[in-house]
This record gives C-alpha cells, structure tokens and sequence, in this order.
C-alpha cells in the first residue's frame, strides 16, 4: 500500500481516511426555507439518520454578489432559471443569527458542524464558533484569496472542484497548502443541480488522489444514493450530500436533496462498500470454506464391475466435490477399476489401474 493510500486526517473527534468508514456530510444549505425550527429539525434528522457531520454556508445576500438586475445577474434556464441572484441568495442564506444555536443543537446532539464560507467576513465569524473544519465550495474553488485565508485558521479544509479543470485545482491546493494548510480533502463535483448520473464520471475520484496525494471523496448532487455508493468503492472516503425533511415541502435545493431514509441508506450503504472493498487477494475466505465440498467433482454413476473400464457412461463430473477434480476426467477414462465400485461412490485414484 503506498504512502497516499494511508492518508489520514481528523475533523473533531473523528478519522477520515481508508482505514475508516466514509465521513457523510449533511448539507443543509437554503433547505431552512427561512425557518430556524426547521433548520433545527433537520439537523435533529441527521443525525438520527447516522450523518457524521452537518455543513452549513455562512454568507449574506451582500457579502456573495450585488443587487442589480442587469441581464449578467440573471440566472438562465436550470432549476433556479429567470431568478435574480441577489434574490436567490437572499432566499437561501442562512442567517448569521441561527450558527450560534445550530452549533449548540449539534454539539449535545454529537454531530459535527461546520459550514462553507463565502468571504472573509465570514471566516472571522466561523472562527469565534470554532469551527473544526471548513469547507470551499466549488464556485469559490478559483478564489484565491478566499482559500489563503481559510488555510490560515490551521483547521482541515475541504474543497469541491465542481467546474474546474485540473489546472485550477492545482493552483487551489497550492494556494491552500502555501497558507499553512495540512489536512486537506479534495471533493470531486459536478456543479449541476441536479447532476445526470452519466456526468457524475466518479472516475475521477481516483485520479484527483493520484494526481494530487490527498484524501479525496465526491459532492454528490445527483439524485438517490448510487452515485455515492460507487465513488466509495473507487476510494471517496468523504460523501456530502444536500439534506431536507421532503423534497415536497420545497426550497431552493430541494428537488436534488436527501430525504431522512435515504440518508440513513446512504451512511449504511457507503459504510457497507467501504468495508466490501478490502484488499486485492484470492486466498479463500472462511466464509466459503464449508461450500468447498459442494463443488463438482468426478463420481461414478452407474455401477462399474473390477476389470471394468471407466467410460463416460459410468463417470460423471458432477456435485458434491468428494471426488477427484474434474481436471482429472481426460486422464482417468479408459482406466480399469480394481475393484468393484457402486453408483454413487466420489472417484479416487486406488479404485483404477494406474499404468
């Protein structure tokens, strides 16, 4: 196993790496629907649904665009089509107002917290919470400045690369590990909402590992569980996913968001695939060893007199595997059995001559 392979880092009281179950990320995002109750709720539920971890986005209307309605300010076609951003932002943000219980809600539940900033601001706020992490969103991934600051916090950092080519995750990790950054978690995305599954190319997942030498794990915006599930199995040992109680109740990221089951399928199932990859090998299992007799093997049957010639009519190669191995039927037929032998008996080297 190589170096890359035993990465590790820790964000609170818990390991990610290989040698650890998948970190899931709750992302509550503008599922609130202006609500702090049901902001509340839905961290109550992600937690109960096993998540390790839920991630908020610390940022106001003002402090992530301006309000002018100029057409470069207008969203076109998608799932927020013909909105102002301004106006959608405005609609999503979390108020600043809200971390403080958040953050006391999640640690008596002993779920983790932290959130994504979006300016400086924010991180000088996050970091009278005390965050344990943060986390850059894929849309800031070319900010430079943004992620030299994180990095100072000396906190892990986790970065989506929805949009990027490699040349801009590149320059992100440069510009995060420069400013002090030790512990950082690459996430492969695609930034769209909702993401079809032949974009999704989880391919990548391992090839973001190898070509940069950090943990790695995906931003899954597609809809369900199974692209998540198959990024484990190619070494994502980060999953995040945004969160609601139903898609029904609405919200700006709602129609590509978790509802309480499938979160919980969604820790069980990528716990599960974590644990299935094991190590490439083909020593038998102890699981297999008593299905071993249950293999074809060469038996006679139909009864064979001494002096009688093994045929294809009194041998077979059949279940259980008592007998020789069927690698042996070519060597053994036209041989002479030295002794009587009833139907039913596995076929042993002593019944036949050997010449």
């Amino acid at each position: 196993m190589s170096d890359k392979a035993k990465l590790q880092i820790k964000i609170g009281d818990r390991f990610i790496g290989d040698e650890h179950p998948p970190f899931v990320i709750a992302e509550l995002s503008g599922n609130h629907n202006g609500d702090i109750a049901r902001a509340l709720r839905i961290l109550d539920e992600a937690h109960r649904a096993g998540a390790h971890a839920v991630k908020l986005q610390t940022y106001t209307a003002d402090t992530m665009t301006i309000d002018c309605d100029r057409p470069e300010f207008m969203i076109e076609g998608g799932l927020w089509g013909g909105r102002q951003l301004y106006e959608l932002y405005q609609e999503a943000a979390t108020p600043w107002e809200w971390h403080q219980p958040l953050f006391e809600r999640a640690r008596e539940l002993g779920i983790l917290i932290f959130s994504t900033p979006f300016d400086e601001t924010a991180v000088d706020f996050l970091e009278t919470l005390e965050v344990p992490a943060y986390k850059i969103a894929s849309f800031e991934l070319v900010d430079l400045p943004l992620i030299r600051r994180v990095a100072r916090a000396g906190k892990p950092m986790i970065m989506s690369t929805g949009m990027a080519n490699e040349t801009e995750i590149g320059e992100a990790v440069d510009a995060a590990k420069s400013a002090g950054c030790e512990d950082l978690v690459l996430l492969h995305c695609i930034s769209g909402y909702p993401t079809p599954f032949e974009d999704s190319n989880v391919a990548t997942v391992a090839e973001l590992r190898n070509r940069f030498g950090c943990l790695v794990g995906l931003s899954d915006h597609s809809l369900g569980t199974a692209v998540s599930v198959a990024a484990v199995s190619l070494g994502a040992c980060v999953v995040e996913k945004h969160f609601t109680l139903a898609r029904s109740d609405g919200g700006v990221d709602s129609a590509f968001s978790l509802e309480p089951p499938e979160l919980e399928a969604l820790v069980t199932d990528t716990a599960i695939a974590h644990k299935a990859i094991g190590q490439p090998g083909y020593s038998r299992k102890s699981s297999e060893e008593k299905n071993i007799q249950f293999r074809r093997s060469i038996f006679v049957v139909k009864d064979i007199a001494k002096g009688e010639k093994l045929t294809g009519d009194n041998i077979r190669c059949i279940r259980p595997g008592h007998g020789l191995a069927p690698k042996h039927l070519d060597d053994v037929l036209g041989k002479v059995a030295v002794q009587d032998i009833s139907r039913g008996t596995p076929l042993q080297w002593d019944q036949f001559e050997q010449g």
